[in-house]
This record gives C-alpha cells, structure tokens and sequence, in this order.
C-alpha cells in the first residue's frame, strides 16, 4: 500500500493488493468476480482467499419450528426421528459438500492460472461470518457479486452485499454485471478531496497501467443547493427577520463567492488528480460535473457506460461514526458498473493541494516576507497544514497567527519572533548555500537562539547546516542541532 506521507518520491506500482478474499456461492455474479479477481490476482502475485458461508444451524432450527406442519403420517414418533436424522445427515454433510464444491471451482482455476488459493468454509450468519472473516486476517480487498443465488430478479443489490459493505474495514470490490470484464474500460474515479478518493485513484492507475484502459476522474459540486435554501428562507421570514438576516447580502454572497468558490475547489481536485497521474506518466482525463454529486455521477457513468466506478467508502464530510457516505450508498445501488469502494487512503503533498486550491491575502504574503528565508518553507507549511485542517482556501493575516499561536509552543513563538526582529534589524545575514536550501524546526531554531549572539551563532548555525549536508538531512531537528554543537565544540 501507499505511503500517506508527504514525501518528494515518485510513487509506484509497488503490488496494491497482496491478499484478496473471495466470496463464492456459484451464482453468475459470483462467477464473475471469481474471473475479475484472478485477473487482479495476476496483476499483483496475491493469494486469493475463497470462501463460502453455510447456516447449519439456522436450517436445523427451522426444521425444528416446521415439525408441527408437517403430514400426519410423518409425525409419527419413529417416522418424525427418522426425518430428523435424514435431515441432520443432509445438514451437517450435504452443506459442507456444496460448501466444497464452490471452493474446488475456484480452487481449480487458481490451480490453472498459478495462483496462490487456500480455502475457508465458515458456518453461520452470513454477513456476519464474512465481516468477521475480513476482520480475523490481513486481506486487503475483498470481492463478491452484488447479488446471490437466491437474489430476486428486480434487485439491483442483495442484503448479503448490502449488509456487508457497511461493515468491512477492507477496499470492497462489488461486481454487478455478470457479462462484464473489468479489464475492458474505461475506469472512472470520483475525487472529492478525502483521502479515501485519492487512495482509490491510485488503486485505479495501477489497474489501468496493467490494463492499458483510459481513466476518467470526476468531481461533482453541487451549485443549485444555495439557491434551493435560500428561496425557501424567503418564502418563511418577515421582513423585519429579512433586514437582521441580511438576506439580501446573504443571497448574494452566496451567489458571488460560494458557489464560485466550491466550482474552484472540485476543479482544484481535479487538478491534484491530474498532478498524481502524471507522476505516473499517465494521462488522466478530467471532467467537472455539477448537480446532486450521486445523480450527477450516476448519469455520467450511465453516458460513458465505464466497467469500473472507483469511490471512497465515505467522503470529505464524513464523520467518524459513518459506516458508508450517502454518494457511495447511492452509486452503489444505481450504477451498473462494478464498483469498488476504496478505504486505502493517500494524502497528496500538501504544497500540490495548496498550489490549486489555497490563495494567500496580501497582507498574509507580506506577513510572510519578514519570517527569515531559512525558516520561511517551513512556517508556510505549517499555515497551509492548519488552514487546510481547518478548510480555509484563502489565507489571511488572522489566520497566520492562529496558525503560529496554535502550531507553536509559546517559547518557539518567542524565539521565532527574536528572529524576525533580527531579520527586521538586518542582523541576519544570508549564508551562501552551495547546496539546496535546508529547513529548521522551530525546536531546533530554538536552541540556535541560546547560543551567544554574532559570531558564536553564525558560526554554529554554519557547522550545524555543513554537518546536515554532510549527513544528506534536508531537514534539521533539535537533535541534530545537539550534534552539530557537540562537534564544534571538540573542534
């Protein structure tokens, strides 16, 4: 899996899926995601995990409840325990025969292909044993169809299917169209900024690498709710409630900056897609969509007729109590693609988001300007870090200082504003650098500081940013401060 973290590296198509559950009960649906996960299987040298959950109790319980309805001559005491055992036969053997008659299907073909299988019969409730199942081992996706044998045909999603999407902690790939490969394209990928939908968009280039298929990401915003909202507060405040609301410049603010602004942000997802698969020298294709995010997504997918829809399980909006956000929900009943709903999470760089998505006032660019340039990279993460975490998209001087008040402790604070007023003073003077710039902590600046100031401070600064280079640390901290001092002074 990927590494959330910031780093500069170029991602790869390191293998995304090493374990894959399967689950089986020999219905077309599952047929179908038995060949789609042996086609992912190949991709990545996975193991595949089959498996089959039986009631044996649940049917011996209700042989048990049907005893009393039965024909007269089979109540008889000997006829009725003759039954019970033919049926206790059937139960605890037959079950597990049909059980390991799915398993040798898959078993089978996984044996063709080369494939790592190994086998797992479970007795039951059938969506509980399933979520425990994905629980008990380390799989990282699990496959099954949308509907089982005993699906009624005007169903579009089964309560096995339903039941266990909202529980399972694991990528859960839903294959709904038996006729369907997914390796035929195009894959479409929903961003909405979260982690999860970014997580999904890699999963989603490393299918269509394999593949050589098109992706297609979108992100849909809605711009009608605002004026929905509003024409309905009109229709129930007085005028009096009308001039204490300011609704008229509500309205229009409303019309002017939000709804432009939220076109800005999704367009800004987008982009950082965009940016994500280029890393990859891949060419994504993007397209904004406006409308209800669900109904919109659905009619796209329903135009480009995709055999993929790639989403995150839940969105940018999620709460932590959330089981499945409401588009997911949505998509997942509708769509007539196979749907994979990703819980694999990627965070991009924080300076690729901030570049489409952040703006900065001029009073917080010149705010900026007089932090010293050695730090400058580093405070501006911060900021960026705590406006984003705060879904700030324009950054203002009040801003910088909640950033700075909450981001620092009060004695880095203090020691950051000695510096700026040194820098103010001119008495910092720029070190040639012969390499690319380094980046203190506030820690470590802070140590800096309680070395006597002029000579005794340049110099250390310089043996310490020498010794980081020497090391190949970018970035210096408070303990390779210590180590720089500890050599200057043996010197």
């Amino acid at each position: 899996m990927t590494n959330p973290t910031n780093t500069p590296e170029k991602l790869d198509f390191s293998p995304n899926y090493h374990s894959i559950l399967l689950a089986t009960d020999s219905s077309d649906h599952s047929n179908r995601a038995t060949s789609d996960t042996v086609s992912i299987a190949k991709l990545y040298n996975a193991k595949i995990t089959g498996v089959h959950v039986y009631a044996a109790k649940l049917h011996d319980a209700r042989f048990r409840q049907m005893e009393g309805g039965l024909p007269e001559q089979f109540r008889q005491e000997q006829e009725l325990e003759r039954q019970r055992d033919v049926h206790e036969d059937l139960i605890t053997r037959g079950l597990s025969i049909i059980t390991d008659s799915y398993l040798d299907q898959i078993e089978k073909i996984c044996k063709q292909e080369s494939i790592n299988f190994s086998r797992c019969s479970l007795e039951g409730k059938n969506y509980r044993e399933l979520v425990n199942e994905t629980k008990r081992n380390s799989y990282e996706l699990l496959v099954m169809g949308a509907k089982g044998v005993g699906a009624n045909a005007g169903s579009r999603l089964g309560t096995v299917c339903e039941r266990v999407v909202r529980r399972t902690l694991i990528d859960t790939l839903i294959i709904k169209d038996p006729q369907r490969n997914l390796a035929d394209g195009p894959i479409v990928v929903a961003v909405d900024g979260s982690s999860r939908s970014y997580g999904g968009l890699l999963t989603a280039l490393s299918f269509a690498k394999h593949w050589n298929v098109p992706v297609k990401v979108i992100a849909a915003f809605d711009p009608y709710y605002h004026y929905v909202a509003f024409n309905r507060i009109a229709g129930v405040l007085s005028e009096e409630a009308g001039k204490v609301f300011k609704f008229k410049e509500q309205e229009k603010l409303h019309e002017e900056i939000i709804d432009s602004g939220l076109a800005k942000i999704y367009k800004g997802h987008l982009s950082v897609a965009e940016s994500i698969a280029a890393e990859q020298d891949i060419t994504v294709e993007t397209v904004l969509l406006d409308g209800k995010p669900y109904d919109a997504i659905e009619k796209y997918c329903r135009k480009i007729n995709p055999s993929l829809l790639v989403i995150g399980k839940i969105g940018i909006h999620a709460d932590p109590e959330l089981d499945i956000g409401g588009n997911a929900e949505n998509l997942l009943r509708n769509v007539d693609s196979a749907v994979l709903l990703s819980q694999r999470q990627h965070q991009p760089k924080l300076d690729l988001i901030a570049d489409v998505t952040t703006s900065w006032t001029e009073e917080a660019e010149k705010r900026m300007e007089r932090v010293p340039s050695f730090v400058r990279q580093m405070a501006r993460l911060g900021i960026l870090r705590y406006a984003q975490e705060h879904n700030h998209t324009v950054i203002t001087g009040r801003i910088v200082e909640e950033a700075t008040a909450q981001l620092m402790p009060r004695h880095a604070k203090e020691t950051i504003s000695e510096i700026v007023a040194a820098h103010d003073a001119g008495e910092l003077k720029p070190k040639s650098m012969e390499t690319k710039e380094l980046h203190w902590q506030a820690a470590a600046i802070a140590r800096l500081m309680r070395v006597p100031e002029g000579i005794m401070r340049d110099s250390s600064r310089e043996r310490i940013e020498n010794y980081a280079r020497e090391q190949g640390i970018a970035e210096i901290t408070l303990e390779i401060v210590e180590q720089g001092l500890a050599l200057a002074r043996k010197e």
